[in-house]
């Protein structure tokens, strides 16, 4: 979930409200709506739902409505967008005072796992503003280095799950899939006509790659070492692509080095 322009970074805790306790079905005034973020409008009004239930803690349909200015209808179909991907959950609200007939209206709240994902932002910006530093102060060829020594780590580990995998590049690939689903990848390896591929469906530096590829190069060259042949990267969620997909030529070639080519294939 990106985070729509203009919400402030800092958010109280679950629950709290500048330093007091709220009832879960709380409803407090619902801040103004900011501009739509230059994404499509239907992400963009769904993040700034999320941010406006993250500020205000619960909201009802018409709160939310008034505040992005939309329909109860439109308001509506965001809302139960939302609930069937499990990002807010719905619950009576809380009338002090005299209630009027009717049922009491509902209150949307976000839930833990959306509230994660709105939270994660922070790192992502701090660690974009790290790497814009260190291309000013050093250049290209710095960030690259900060991109290699990034996914040492992540190499060694895969590594020491593939050593019984052979040398099958196909092989290797299919290990190193279960590797780095291990590591939160979602990955995959499959075989086909060309050879082989290996997906990955989740990528957790996606937000700050769209701006530094040199983190997709590094994760390729480091992919194209434990397959153990020549990969091409097809497509990165970075890039706005639905799943990370390198490409596997079949079969192997003897080669001199290892070698890395981003191909896209959308243009």
């Amino acid at each position: 979930m990106k985070k729509a322009a203009g919400f402030t970074e800092h958010q109280p805790a679950a629950g709290t409200a500048a330093g007091r306790s709220l009832p879960a079905t709380h409803v407090g005034p619902v801040p103004p709506a900011p501009p739509a973020t230059q994404v499509t409008p239907e992400l963009s009004t769904r993040d700034r739902v999320a941010q406006l239930l993250l500020e205000c803690r619960a909201a009802t349909a018409a709160q939310l409505g008034d505040a992005l200015g939309l329909s109860p209808a439109a308001i509506r179909r965001h809302l139960d967008a939302m609930l069937a991907d499990g990002d807010v959950v719905a619950r009576e609200q809380t009338v002090r005072g005299h209630r009027g007939r009717g049922r009491p209206a509902k209150v949307f709240l976000l839930t833990d796992a959306a509230r994660s994902r709105c939270g994660t932002h922070h790192y992502d910006n701090m660690a974009t503003a790290a790497l814009r530093w260190i291309a000013r102060t050093g250049g290209s060829p710095a960030v690259e280095k900060f991109a290699a020594e990034q996914v040492a780590a992540l190499e060694a580990r895969c590594r020491a799950a593939l050593a019984d995998a052979g040398d099958d590049p196909m092989a290797r690939a299919e290990a190193l899939a279960a590797a780095l689903t291990a590591e939160g990848y979602a990955a995959s390896a499959s075989t086909i006509a060309s050879g082989g591929q290996l997906c990955q469906h989740h990528c957790p530096v996606a937000h700050v790659a769209a701006e530094f590829p040199q983190l997709c190069e590094a994760e390729t060259t480091v992919i194209s070492r434990l397959v153990g042949t020549h990969v091409q990267r097809l497509a990165t969620i970075a890039h706005g692509d639905g799943v990370c997909t390198t490409h596997i030529p079949g079969p192997p070639r003897a080669q001199s080095g290892m070698t890395v080519t981003t191909v896209r294939t959308d243009r």
